[in-house]
């Protein structure tokens, strides 16, 4: 994903963009308010990054997601070998 502090491909920084009127032929289906990653050079040439700002958001929770999975098998996995009995003091 390509968030606001990343760069688009053609090296131009990505800025929160609202999009409060069709300003983009592709925008015949947008609803006024509409948030976008874009490229502050964004031109509709298809050399430039624009994003809908909720696919950007969905695809940083599935990441967020993977990671809390991730440290939750830890932080089991560590309570296991804190509480199982060690054989070395029976």
């Amino acid at each position: 994903m390509t968030h606001p502090d990343e760069e688009c491909p053609c090296g131009g920084t990505i800025i929160n963009e609202v999009s409060w009127d069709p300003k983009y032929p592709t925008d015949f289906d947008t609803l006024p308010g509409r948030k976008y990653f874009t490229c502050i050079n964004f031109e509709n040439d298809g050399f430039h990054f624009r994003q809908p700002w909720v696919f950007g958001v969905q695809e940083d929770v599935e990441m967020l997601r993977k990671r809390v999975d991730a440290m939750a098998a830890e932080i089991a996995e560590l309570k296991y070998n804190l509480t199982r009995p060690n054989p070395t003091t029976l």
